[in-house]
């Protein structure tokens, strides 16, 4: 693996810690600001990823996927960031420091309604990592070196594309109620 292969697992990782640190802070030590600040922290790791990524394309390195993914990390984190974190907080909450009710499972229009959401920020995170990789491209200036990029941005347009008629058919056959 390359060198922003490896940046991307850790960046990936250090998302993770740093939610984690937000929450335990946050709930367990009760320091509701400090927490803030690191749940703050993820974008800030995605734009850290982002510049070396550039800073290496920069130098002279041919595209690859593991550059394009940089992008796409940057985008799906501004995109799904606060309801990632979200999600995070409430699982937390109730399975960790046994507060609140156990999070319900969607039926319905309801999942729906929350799968149209969840696509709605799949085009957000899209057009977000959209603008990067085409900033990316125009940044190299030599199709040769940046044709992954372009590629990964096809790939990911069709997987869109998908998303959305999946999205749909939640509207035509909703998801029924889990009987037990």
């Amino acid at each position: 693996m390359n060198f922003i292969a490896w940046t991307i697992i850790a960046c990936e990782v250090g998302f993770w810690v740093v939610i984690l640190l937000g929450l335990i802070t946050r709930y367990i030590f009760k320091r509701e600001k400090l927490g803030l600040f690191f749940l703050a922290l993820t974008p800030v790791i995605d734009l850290v990823l982002l510049a070396i990524t550039a800073i290496d394309l920069y130098n002279g390195a041919i595209a690859t996927l593991a550059h394009a993914i940089a992008a796409i990390f940057l985008g799906v984190s501004i995109a799904f960031g606060k309801s990632m974190i979200q999600w995070a907080d409430e699982k937390f909450l109730y399975y960790v420091q046994k507060q609140g009710s156990k999070p319900v499972r969607k039926t319905g229009i309801e999942y729906a309604r929350h799968t149209m959401k969840g696509f709605l920020q799949h085009l957000l995170a899209y057009i977000i990592g959209g603008v990067l990789l085409l900033a990316l491209i125009f940044f190299i200036d030599d199709s040769s070196r940046s044709e992954v990029l372009w590629n990964t941005l096809r790939v990911w347009g069709i997987i869109l594309g998908i998303d959305f008629v999946i999205t749909i058919s939640y509207f035509i056959w909703p998801r029924p109620v889990k009987t037990k």
